[in-house]
């Protein structure tokens, strides 16, 4: 797939690798300023999901 994408790149190898660096930052700030903040609520990877097993009256021992 990316050798496919290199040929279809225009100009020469140094065209070609400006190129290609420019549309992976255009990639990267678009999943950091668009995709990430849309998603991040839906995925919410900060909350736990271990809880106490016991209520919250009783004695621990120790």
């Amino acid at each position: 797939m990316y050798a496919w994408i290199w040929r279809r790149l225009p100009g020469a190898w140094q065209t070609k690798t400006a190129t290609a660096l420019g549309l992976l930052v255009a990639v990267a700030v678009l999943l950091w300023y668009v995709v990430f903040p849309w998603i991040e609520p839906k995925v919410q990877f900060d909350h736990g999901v271990v809880q106490d097993p016991a209520p919250s009256g009783s004695a621990t021992p120790g």
